[in-house]
């Protein structure tokens, strides 16, 4: 793929301060496009703009609050007046309790961020890109989106739930010259595990799921995960649409 690849095009990345979502904001910016990059912590977004360099812009937003999504999609469109690729990366994970043990507030709070928080930024985004008649949005969805043992019960629904609204958004809108394909990350060097502490984790659930969990023991670079998301929102993917793609190494396949 050549660097000019996304020459005068916007990408506009959730939880790019970190991980996986720095990653593709890096990656896209290399391969010539503006990058709009959002996070809910403000000097982790900033910290992946000033990294870039000009062709950053730092956006802080809740992607789970309806009114926070908004200020920053039209923040995005005042800047470079269009929106070609969304990846749509932010997400949080649960703390492993099966479903009889998670909490209610564990549940509506992953549920709210993973699931919702897509929703309401592919839902803020789809406008430009129908007036533009084109565009290209990525989710980040799991192994758990396609499995029922490689998370908790939260986790598990909501990515599953991404893979959903993946299908529908592509279906939808083909005919207009949008596509929307999901990547499914297996285990990879990032901090969201670890943002609350091993302590945070219900042990029962853990232990249920570990026999699953070392199938992918094999950990990924957040890089290799970024590389598949610039594929599948470049030209070179252009009849690929509705795709749910692993990026596990083979962790799927066995």
């Amino acid at each position: 793929m050549t660097t000019d690849t996304f020459d005068n095009r916007v990408a506009l990345i959730t939880g790019a301060g970190s991980g996986i979502g720095r990653a593709m904001a890096i990656a896209f910016a290399k391969a010539g496009a503006r990058v709009v990059v959002c996070d809910i912590k403000p000097e982790s977004a900033e910290l992946t703009a000033s990294d870039i360099g000009e062709a950053a812009l730092a956006v802080t937003a809740d992607i789970g609050d309806e009114a926070s999504v908004t200020a920053m999609v039209e923040t995005a469109i005042s800047a470079y007046g269009r929106i070609d690729v969304l990846c749509n990366n932010a997400g949080i994970i649960d703390n492993m309790a099966l479903p009889a043990d998670i909490s209610i507030e564990m549940w509506d709070r992953v549920l709210r961020v993973n699931l919702t928080g897509t929703f309401l930024v592919t839902h803020a985004v789809l406008p430009h890109m129908l007036r533009e008649g084109r565009g290209a949005i990525v989710n980040t969805a799991s192994e758990a989106g396609i499995r029922g043992g490689a998370a908790g019960a939260a986790y598990t629904a909501s990515k599953h739930g991404v893979v959903g609204l993946t299908r529908s958004v592509a279906w939808a809108y083909a005919k207009e010259g949008i596509r929307c394909n999901a990547i499914l990350p297996g285990p990879t060097l990032t901090n969201i595990a670890t943002a609350e502490g091993a302590a945070a984790f219900d042990t029962a659930g853990v232990t249920r799921l570990g026999p699953v969990l070392a199938l992918g023991d094999q950990m990924a670079q957040p890089e290799q995960m970024a590389d598949a998301a610039l594929f599948l929102a470049s030209d070179a993917a252009s009849f690929v649409n509705g795709a749910i793609v692993p990026v596990d190494g083979g962790w799927s396949a066995g």
